[in-house]
């Protein structure tokens, strides 16, 4: 029987709930809006299936990318319309034409984030662009299951946590899966985001159509605006622009990128860096104008990393500018490689104010306006953190970097 006694041992996969043959298990919202799983004792018959397919049980052994590349989708408008360089919808598209199918996160009618598959390009779309909250899982891993076991074409997209569970859900190797994560710099509580567009825009009656958390055509795509489009009840006419805030002004982002309302699994991630098993792990090459100006145009480059040969042969036929880049030198531009970061000293806090009533604009901003002899304190504690860190880390990279250009 699955027990969580420590929050930061559970990723909110739902893997348990799905692979339990007696389907006592269900995922219950902690006060900070986190799933976990909770047993009925007297249904459960002690198979211990829910602890075999649970992706943090155990050390998981990490597969070292064969090949990291810089790509960009020729199609301007897929790749406008994507997070960084478009990949995802390239990828899609590909075995949809073979009559597969697609899993990916979307926004639901309540613009919370769940799961879904999709068999067509239309509904491939809304999993496009990143969302910056948990997803539900529901019952895809279920669902790829049973795909894969009529011979279908799979490709299943999600953070490093969610297809660390799946692989361990399928419990065997099938050669019709794609399975592609992200550089995942953590997920943000779902009941948070409820809170924020509550207070943002429902209480004064707006209607929302249309969220993009990673807008490019605002600013560009390394000013990146959280953008929601809608309008008001006592409105006329079509959607507008309800708000177009950069990433640094939003207070939701703010809070997210500050690590203030992350799951706690994701302070100590265990499924980054090859854990996860993917075939492709995709991510925003940052640092682009550093490494490669040439190749960048502010409209998004994206960082793929081969990590199997099913993952190489998914890029034949492929419409992409693509460029051999260097992993180690995109890795120090690019927070989402970090298996360890420390959590936001006033994280507990933050919750405490939002569980007591507060707004999360002004939880978020109290907590992170602190004294700058506070500042100093937790930035000397990072540094010296990052020190005692930073040599496991770079002997990891120059491993992953010397093994790739060995294999080249």
């Amino acid at each position: 029987m699955i027990h969580i006694s420590d929050k930061r041992d559970c990723c909110g996969c739902g893997a348990c709930v799905q692979r339990c043959p007696r389907q006592c298990i269900a995922l219950r919202e902690d006060r900070e809006g986190f799933l976990y799983p909770c047993v009925n004792p007297e249904e459960c018959v002690g198979c211990g299936l829910c602890e075999a397919v649970c992706p943090l049980a155990g050390p998981a052994e990490k597969e070292l990318p064969k090949e990291a590349l810089a790509v960009k989708n020729r199609d301007a408008g897929e790749r406008m319309s994507s997070s960084s360089g478009g990949v995802f919808v390239a990828l899609a598209r590909k075995v949809l034409a073979r009559k597969g199918v697609v899993f990916g996160a979307a926004f639901d009618g309540k613009w919370e984030v769940r799961h879904t598959h999709a068999e067509t390009l239309g509904d491939v779309r809304p999993m496009m662009g990143s969302k910056y909250v948990q997803s539900r899982m529901g019952n895809c891993y279920r669902e790829a299951e049973r795909f894969l076991e009529e011979g279908r074409e799979v490709l299943f997209s999600g953070c490093p946590c969610q297809i660390a569970g799946l692989h361990k859900f399928l419990r065997r190797d099938y050669p019709n899966l794609l399975s592609v994560d992200v550089l995942c710099h953590g997920v943000a509580s779902p009941k948070v985001w409820r809170r924020y567009l509550d207070e943002a825009f429902r209480s004064s009656g707006a209607v929302i159509t249309g969220i993009d958390f990673r807008n490019k055509s605002m600013c560009g795509w390394k000013d990146f605006s959280l953008v929601v489009r809608g309008k008001y009840d006592t409105e006329t006419g079509g959607d507008r622009v309800l708000l177009s805030d950069r990433h640094y002004e939003n207070p939701f982002l703010r809070g997210f990128l500050s690590d203030i309302c992350l799951r706690p699994s994701c302070y100590a991630c265990r499924c980054k860096n090859g854990a996860s098993r993917s075939d492709l792990t995709l991510g925003d090459y940052w640092g682009v104008q550093t490494l490669m100006p040439d190749f960048d145009d502010d409209k998004g480059v994206g960082l793929v990393l081969v990590n199997t040969g099913k993952g190489k042969a998914a890029w034949g036929g492929l419409d992409m500018e693509v460029r051999p880049a260097a992993l180690e030198a995109a890795a120090r531009f690019n927070g989402g490689f970090k298996e360890e970061v420390r959590p936001y000293p006033e994280r507990g806090r933050f919750f405490r104010m939002a569980g007591a009533g507060e707004s999360v604009e002004a939880a978020v901003g109290e907590c992170l306006s602190v004294s700058l002899c506070r500042r100093i304190e937790w930035k000397a504690r990072s540094i010296a953190a990052y020190i005692v860190g930073k040599s496991r880390w770079d002997k990891r990279l120059w491993r992953m970097d010397n093994d790739i250009q060995g294999e080249g």
